[in-house]
């Protein structure tokens, strides 16, 4: 692979980036700007050109990266993604992980991220830590992410500076597990604040006053919020690229919610209906689609 990487800080340890997407790439490019030496891989080899550009060292398969790096970022779609970056063919537990680290930003079941765990540890010997991410593609890009992370203490401490290098927040909550844990509770806010303001912006809409000012009107109030800063103008603007985040991902978390509810006996009625909800905007708008747009859901026909 070709070295057209910066010289790494004195002290810092050499770092891996898997999976390029809406996330991966802007998280990349912020731990690049730090100075830090970054090998990244991805499916697709138009998004890696890029960070070549801006200096990261390319690796032909996730094996290149756990040998080449001593922390690892992964940042994939679901379990199935992390699963095949790890054990697939050349995954990371091909290549000798004693000493290393994986830090999985991906958004997974709680007992998945556990599993993985276990035998990759078992496998290779590299180590674990759930990390999922929230503040969307805008945070990623500002740096300004919060991260919940699962796993041991002294892990967690030891990325926690090149963490910070892409994020605002960065909080240990116990165990293996209990990052994706945490971002499930933050999904529950989240999806369920998309389909309250998406109501709230078509009343308003509907009844004919300014939804665009609602932000304005709403700030410092009990309504006052970031999903009301920042998405309800997109709704009303029509602004859906790029996207926040996709109604795939939004339903995934979901679903996952209400599985964890069931075997913890959890009762979830307000995100069941959210989970409902982007079923429907799943069916009408596609899996792909920006999640804001279960706005569109209560559009009247013209």
């Amino acid at each position: 692979m070709a070295d057209t990487s910066k010289a790494n800080p004195q002290g810092a340890e050499r770092l891996g980036y898997v999976g390029l997407g809406l996330m991966g790439t802007p998280m990349t490019h912020r731990l690049l700007k730090a100075g830090y030496q970054v090998t990244v891989w991805n499916r697709s080899e138009s998004k890696v050109a890029p960070l070549v550009e801006a200096g990261a060292r390319r690796a032909m398969t996730p094996h290149d990266v756990m040998t080449d790096a001593d922390i690892v970022f992964m940042c994939v779609t679901d379990a199935a993604a992390v699963e095949e970056v790890i054990f697939g063919a050349e995954g990371l537990s091909a290549a000798t992980g004693a000493g290393k680290l994986v830090v999985d930003f991906s958004s997974i079941h709680p007992d998945a991220a556990r599993d993985l765990a276990s035998r990759l540890k078992h496998t290779n010997g590299a180590g674990w830590i759930d990390a999922p991410v929230s503040g969307g593609t805008k945070g990623a890009e500002e740096g300004t992410l919060a991260i919940m992370a699962g796993g041991d203490i002294a892990d967690v401490e030891r990325v926690r500076t090149y963490v910070l290098a892409m994020a605002r927040r960065f909080t240990h909550m116990g165990p293996i597990g209990a990052g994706q844990t945490t971002k499930l509770c933050n999904q529950v806010i989240v999806g369920c604040a998309m389909a309250v303001l998406a109501e709230a912006t078509r009343l308003a809409v509907n009844a004919g006053i300014d939804a665009n000012r609602l932000p304005e009107a709403l700030a410092g109030g009990f309504a006052d919020s970031i999903p009301l800063q920042l998405f309800v103008p997109r709704m009303v603007q029509g602004i859906y690229s790029p996207p926040l985040g996709h109604i795939a991902t939004m339903l995934k978390d979901l679903d996952t919610v209400a599985d964890v509810a069931q075997t913890t006996s959890t009762p979830v009625p307000m995100a069941s209906l959210a989970g409902q909800l982007f079923r429907l905007a799943k069916a009408a708008r596609g899996a792909d689609a920006d999640a804001l747009e279960i706005y569109k859901l209560s559009a009247p026909e013209h």
